[in-house]
């Protein structure tokens, strides 16, 4: 086994630094692309599904909001009035109707990844919700999650401890479903 020893070297002295060209980290060899014979390979362009995202996501979606304080449930309708491709984003803006409050709403949609992330943005909201909060989706608009802006509302205690929203695309009623048996 071999000795280091430390030593004094003077200021502006360098330390000669070798490498291994055979290493599997040598960035010339991670710089050749990997060619797979046979094999079709998936080619996912973000920037792509984003404006198609921006051309094809429906409009309106309805559901339901129920917050974990207790409070009751309520109905949920958004609207979107603009949708916009911006990269791998799509930046949508609109309004959402929670109960009987109408705010308006803008959030983003990652083309990729297709996480959400919904803000509202009137001054008072349902109970339950807080000013500064954001609904985040990891799957779209459905299921979404309620994140309060802070952990605890001093004014108001129970306010803002979360909630979940779910919503789906279009606005018919379903018919109910009957068990058979």
């Amino acid at each position: 086994m071999p000795l280091l020893f430390a030593m004094d070297l003077p200021v502006g002295s360098q330390v000669p630094f070798q490498t291994n060209p055979q290493s599997p980290l040598d960035p010339i060899q991670l710089a050749v692309p990997l060619e797979l014979d046979q094999i079709e390979v998936e080619r996912f362009d973000p920037v792509a599904r984003a404006a198609e995202l921006a051309a094809s996501l429906p409009r309106q979606w309805c559901g339901t909001f129920e917050p974990f304080d207790g409070n009751p449930t309520v109905d949920v309708m958004l609207v979107i009035t603009q949708m916009t491709a911006i990269g791998q984003m799509v930046n949508l803006r609109g309004k959402m109707t929670l109960g009987s409050v109408i705010t308006p709403v803008q959030g983003n949609i990652h083309a990729k990844s297709d996480q959400l992330e919904l803000i509202p943005l009137a001054d008072s909201l349902i109970a339950g919700l807080e000013p500064g909060g954001v609904f985040l989706g990891l799957q779209m608009f459905s299921p979404t999650s309620w994140q309060a802006p802070r952990l605890v509302n001093m004014a108001n205690p129970s306010s803002g401890v979360g909630g979940r929203l779910a919503m789906t695309s279009g606005c018919q009623e379903e018919p109910p479903v009957q068990p058979l048996w």
